[in-house]
């Protein structure tokens, strides 16, 4: 994988796929959550007025986010076997592509992810929308592997 995208240019964000434990598991039309945060304790010397000291403490990753076009029942019955206290953790890829030749540019991994929770499609007669299913994955951290 390239350090960079051809050019100097940043990455697109609209050619993507991810994969669960090295295996598709259907295309996914939108991926957020994608985030670690540092917490920082701070700490107020005394007699010193003129800035605050600040340690960072743990790292926090937050929960990420999947939707796709309900296709199947895979994501559903991988919740369903999670909420009855059958959780089966899986390393999960997001690949970041190139619109061009379909090359991995980035990817980012997410170790133990499970589904956390499911969201099902909002019905409404009245429009014509795909039906789309949403998924939230806990994980036990974010990881951007050199290539």
């Amino acid at each position: 994988m390239p350090d960079s995208a051809a050019g100097g240019y940043p990455f697109v964000a609209f050619a993507f796929e991810l994969r669960f434990d090295e295996q598709s598991f259907g295309g996914f039309s939108e991926c957020s959550g994608l985030n670690l945060e540092t917490q920082v304790q701070e700490y107020q010397e005394g007699g010193r007025n003129d800035a605050v000291h600040k340690f960072p403490t743990r790292t926090a990753q937050s929960n990420v986010v999947l939707k796709r076009g309900v296709v199947d029942r895979k994501v559903w019955e991988w919740f369903a076997r999670a909420a009855q206290g059958r959780v089966e953790p899986r390393n999960v890829s997001v690949r970041v592509l190139d619109p061009a030749g379909g090359g991995v540019l980035m990817e980012l991994r997410l170790r133990g992810a499970f589904p956390c929770k499911w969201s099902g499609p909002e019905l409404n007669a009245a429009q014509s929308n795909v039906a789309i299913e949403t998924v939230e994955l806990c994980h036990q951290g974010l990881d951007w592997p050199r290539g």
